[in-house]
């Protein structure tokens, strides 16, 4: 039987995930749970999140979730998904600042945030220079740019279904194993040992998204 723990800490599409996991994965037990012995003995763990980074992180060290993740990281694979993704770098810009796990170099940075470093002009413009919405909410395309297991069967430029309003920039030597637009280049998905983390929701992705679920009920942390 293959173990899945969705960590619940309370943020999160937590019941979306499940059930698509399930819909993929006749042969797994799929467990929401925010017990540490449960997580530690699961052979593959989901790291999810919505909302704000800093009521996240409040509750991920309140429950320990923090030394948890770090732990797992070690010896099973991981996928974390939107925040859960934010969440594992260094630090975000939300909330006027938030130190986040630190288990990925890198920074959370704000849309409305990014401008040109030559000419100080916001960047977060569409091709006809007209504003773009924030939060991002919608399809996109997704550009692999690393092989991974994990994109198995999914074609190169696959639309996934994003909503954010904060984007991952990583620091150098950290891969991105997928890349979109919206105004600025943002990692749509990441790679690193045994973590794969990806911005969008996979589980609101349709086939594409239920590919990438698939690929990791049999991803053994290898890339």
């Amino acid at each position: 039987m293959n173990k899945v723990a969705i960590i619940d800490y309370g943020m999160g599409n937590l019941h979306s995930v499940a059930k698509a996991l399930e819909h993929v994965g006749s042969n797994a037990r799929i467990s929401v749970t925010s017990d540490a012995q449960t997580i530690l003995q699961a052979d593959r763990v989901i790291f999810p999140g919505v909302g704000a980074i800093r009521d996240c992180m409040a509750e991920i060290r309140r429950l320990g979730i923090d030394d948890i993740v770090a732990e797992v990281i070690r010896s099973k694979p991981l996928l974390a998904i939107c925040v859960g993704m934010q969440a594992l770098m260094e630090r975000s810009e939300e909330n006027d600042g938030v130190d986040c796990l630190g288990l990925v170099k890198g920074q959370v940075k704000r849309f409305a945030n990014a401008r040109d470093p030559e000419t100080g002009d916001p960047l977060l413009l569409d091709e006809n220079a007209a504003p773009l919405k924030v939060p991002h909410m919608g399809w996109n395309i997704v550009q692999q740019t690393e092989a991974h297991p994990l994109w198995a069967g999914i074609a190169d430029n696959t639309r996934f279904y994003f909503v954010h309003s904060y984007y991952v920039s990583l620091a150098a030597g950290e891969k991105a194993a997928g890349m979109t637009h919206y105004g600025v280049d943002i990692t749509a998905a990441l790679s690193k040992g045994n973590i794969f983390a990806v911005q969008f929701h996979p589980e609101k992705s349709q086939h594409g998204g239920l590919q990438l679920l698939r690929n990791f009920l049999a991803w053994n942390g290898e890339s």
